[in-house]
């Protein structure tokens, strides 16, 4: 579907046309994605080493994670990708409320994943399974927060992309509300859209490394 609009639908003044400033959005916002993945595969390095020198410890501490947990936030998110794509589709197809509607569902489900996890780190802080020197739990494994410290630190991470990810979405539901998504002008949306499957596919391999594996 085109994305071509005239410049009373928002195209910027640094732009000659809407085709440019589209398609420059897209190349910006993939080479955000690229840089994106090389941060988070400095993490799964890490972890690969880290396993690799502990492998028993991370099998025990792998067991005292929720994997029930994990795989229904791994469900919601899923959810709420499928969610973007119907809002990214509507925006397309100049079906405003149906836009709307679909972005409220997919900022609900992040909230889900958000409240899951609230109540897993509450659980892990309260066990004294913590990072470096916040750790004060009993265990056979000496080196136990080393696990720890990649748990909170990639999930964390995680986390906060959510959030971010729950701003954007709230600016464009008001935006939608307002009626400026439709088949002429709908990149804003997508270009959110294309984040937001980046959160979930980074979910989706932190998910089975750290619950299941």
């Amino acid at each position: 579907m085109s994305s071509t609009f005239t410049k009373k639908h928002h195209v910027a003044h640094h732009f000659e046309n809407a085709d440019q400033e589209f398609k420059t959005c897209k190349v910006g916002m993939w080479a955000f994605i690229v840089q994106e993945v090389l941060f988070f595969s400095a993490l799964f390095v890490a972890y690969a080493v880290f396993r690799g020198f502990y492998p028993d410890m991370f099998e025990h501490a792998s067991s005292l994670l929720n994997w029930k947990l994990g795989f229904i936030n791994t469900i919601v998110l899923i959810f709420s990708s499928y969610t973007m794509v119907k809002a990214v589709k509507s925006a397309q197809l100049s079906k405003q409320k149906s836009c709307v509607n679909y972005l409220i569902i997919t900022f609900i489900c992040a909230g889900i994943f958000m409240v899951i996890k609230y109540f897993e780190y509450t659980a892990k802080i309260h066990h004294g399974l913590m990072p470096a020197e916040w750790f004060f739990a009993s265990s056979e494994y000496p080196t136990l927060h080393l696990f720890f410290g990649l748990y909170f630190t990639m999930t964390g991470l995680h986390g906060l992309h959510i959030i971010v990810g729950m701003g954007l979405i709230i600016w464009l539901i008001k935006r939608a509300k307002k009626g400026e998504f439709h088949k002429e002008y709908f990149t804003p949306v997508e270009m959110v859209g294309l984040y937001w499957h980046l959160v979930d596919i980074v979910w989706i391999f932190i998910y089975p490394l750290l619950y299941l594996l």
